[in-house]
């Protein structure tokens, strides 16, 4: 196997390339408004890295959110246009579970939250048990209205220590993670999700209403 993994559904760019056993390569930039101009040459990166050709990949692993509306869709559409121009099978992963992953590989050990920023003051999050099997979400609210976690990870629990006190890292997802989650959910025969966003929410952009229509003379 030879797996191209990236994610863009929180402020972090990365990519990785696991061939089955071990993360081959992996690069991870943390700006939120550079997902577009950034992300294709990170792949391009860790191909070099690696010592991989494009068309020796196997498979596509992405991040299917919850995340913003724009950032989430420049890796959805990157995906999309890879694995159809290089005939792969494209496999969706939750970001939160893949961070989760993370946290548990680093040492992180039972019951615990992931939770991402949001924006609007509000938390993308999910629960998960000592083994990392999500057990709740993946949801989006308001920190207040969530019940105390006494652990919890992610960029989204540091913002807010009153819902999460004790908050650690990882404060983003590496794609490293990622790639290594997906992996090891296809080899147990577990099915991932498809490459569709999981936006939980409407966009911040909306269509303008009331607006005056101009018909030609």
């Amino acid at each position: 196997m030879l797996l191209l993994a990236f994610d863009t559904a929180t402020p972090a760019v990365t990519a990785a390339v696991h061939d089955g056993a071990a993360v081959l390569a992996e690069t991870y930039t943390v700006d939120a408004r550079r997902h577009g101009e950034l992300l294709l040459p990170a792949i391009g990166q860790v191909l070099a890295d690696a010592g991989v050709d494009k068309r020796e990949l196997t498979a596509i692993a992405v991040g299917v959110g919850p995340g913003p509306y724009t950032g989430l869709r420049v890796g959805l559409v990157t995906a999309a246009a890879l694995g159809h121009a290089l005939g792969l099978p494209v496999h969706g992963v939750c970001s939160l579970d893949a961070i989760a992953h993370q946290a548990r590989t680093g040492g992180l050990t039972g019951p615990f939250t992931a939770a991402t920023d949001a924006r609007r003051k509000e938390v993308y999050w999910a629960d998960y048990d000592a083994d990392g099997r999500r057990t709740a979400g993946p949801a989006v609210d308001r920190p207040g209205d969530l019940e105390v976690r006494t652990a919890s990870v992610g960029a989204g629990a540091l913002l807010y220590p009153d819902t999460f006190p004790g908050a650690g890292g990882p404060e983003h997802l590496s794609a490293g993670a990622l790639a290594d989650f997906a992996v090891a959910e296809l080899a147990a025969g577990r099915e991932l999700l498809p490459n569709a966003p999981l936006y939980l929410r409407r966009p911040d952009a909306q269509v303008p209403a009331g607006y005056k229509a101009v018909l030609p003379a």
